[in-house]
């Protein structure tokens, strides 16, 4: 926002200064600019497009983990205390885009295998790098798509700026071809160099601060698929001491 009232004011400014120019609205210097302007504006455009659908994805994604999480813990917390695995399992397939119920299904159905394959003191252990390996998995479910934010965030400044360079180049350029020194000569390219990074600043800030948002709710996620695998390691443990 504020790299645009720049912009403008800086239009402003070439239009007193030269008052019989035409006016500089973003279809005249469109159809100004030269080919590699263009390119820097239509990449930056989908740079936008893309890390847009990635915050929309992202948004979508973690506000159905955490309301499906809710009513997964709620209704999983009796089964358990029930000891009916089963049940907890299939409570789990109900709400598959909860993070803590992807962690816990993996836990139970590798507590429920390993009952029957390995010794009684090796099914902590297969349960819980089975939770653990499950853990692993849903964050980098949850983390898909942020290093594109990122990348965007520290590169779209760059893309700008070189539209900017290219800018500066075809204004002096203006003036060996016009053998002119006023600001009528220059006041194309400067927008040009301008208009291309004010574009980069707009598409890099939003992606940074979703990036440094999401970032946060991820290790939010991570917390509470950590303190659901141990419980559920307690829990194990102590439905082992309860048969014995």
């Amino acid at each position: 926002m504020v790299a645009t009232l720049y912009v403008h004011a800086m239009l402003f400014f070439f239009q007193a200064g030269n008052p019989g120019a035409s006016s500089w609205d973003l279809r005249s210097m469109w159809s100004q600019m030269s080919a590699l302007p263009r390119s820097v504006v239509v990449i930056l455009f989908v740079l936008s497009i893309y890390s847009f659908g990635v915050m929309i994805d992202r948004a979508l994604m973690y506000s159905a983990a955490r309301k499906q999480s809710r009513v997964f813990v709620q209704q999983v917390a009796g089964a358990l205390k029930d000891g009916k695995l089963d049940e907890a399992i299939a409570i789990a397939e109900r709400n598959k885009k909860s993070h803590i119920a992807k962690v816990v299904a993996t836990g139970l159905s590798e507590f429920q295998s390993a009952s029957q394959q390995v010794s009684e003191a090796d099914v902590i252990e297969a349960a819980k790098r089975g939770l653990e390996r499950s853990v692993a998995i849903v964050h980098a479910e949850m983390k898909r798509g942020l290093s594109a934010l990122a990348t965007i965030g520290s590169t779209a400044p760059f893309v700008g700026l070189f539209g900017t360079v290219v800018g500066i180049l075809n204004a002096f350029k203006g003036i060996e071809q016009s053998k002119a020194t006023g600001l009528s000569a220059v006041a194309g390219g400067i927008a040009e160099a301008l208009v291309t990074t004010a574009l980069g600043l707009l598409v890099a800030v939003p992606a940074v601060w979703a990036y440094n948002y999401f970032t946060n709710k991820v290790e939010a996620f991570d917390v509470e698929m950590d303190n659901s695998s141990m419980e559920l390691i307690n829990y194990f443990i102590l439905r082992r001491g309860a048969r014995k």
